[in-house]
């Protein structure tokens, strides 16, 4: 019994340790927590702490603009999931050109990892709608490891 038991709660462990190699899931977008993951007992790092920072080439945008964003920091990291917001509305906004090793959620302007593999940085580039004008803000979370993360990171203009 204890040891059918044990091989139950060591196969529980190894796939939450696992859980989504290949990027956040689209809840990740609209969980009561948003943009950040769910991942056990584990909680965002103080934002303060953060070795990573988002850099956006522009905050204006008009029809059909495109922002190159960027993920960079002092460490490597593992994971991350991104979404492009209107600076007025604070609502999704815009969509992303695929990259390598990069998946999307169109439904709310979201680009996350596709491997797991350590990164030290992660360029992308994010369309603006066709139809609109405004500034544009990315925010997200950044995984350093599976229960090491920050969330609500915002992106910066770089210089």
């Amino acid at each position: 019994m204890f040891l059918s038991g044990g091989i139950i709660f060591v196969l529980a462990l190894a796939i939450e340790v696992s859980s989504f190699p290949d990027g956040a899931p689209i809840d990740a977008c609209v969980k009561p927590r948003v943009n950040q993951p769910y991942h056990g007992q584990a909680r965002p790092q103080p934002a303060n702490t953060s070795p990573f920072q988002i850099l956006q080439s522009a905050a204006e945008y008009g029809p059909g603009t495109q922002i190159t964003v960027v993920i960079q920091g002092a460490a490597n990291f593992k994971g991350f999931l991104i979404q492009g917001r209107d600076a007025a509305t604070n609502e999704w906004i815009g969509s992303w050109v695929e990259t390598p090793n990069t998946k999307i959620h169109p439904e709310c302007s979201a680009i996350t990892h596709a491997d797991p593999k350590p990164k030290q940085s992660a360029t992308f580039v994010w369309q603006a709608p066709h139809n609109a004008r405004g500034q544009v803000y990315f925010t997200g979370t950044v995984l350093k490891e599976y229960s090491e993360f920050w969330s609500n990171l915002v992106s910066q203009v770089a210089a």
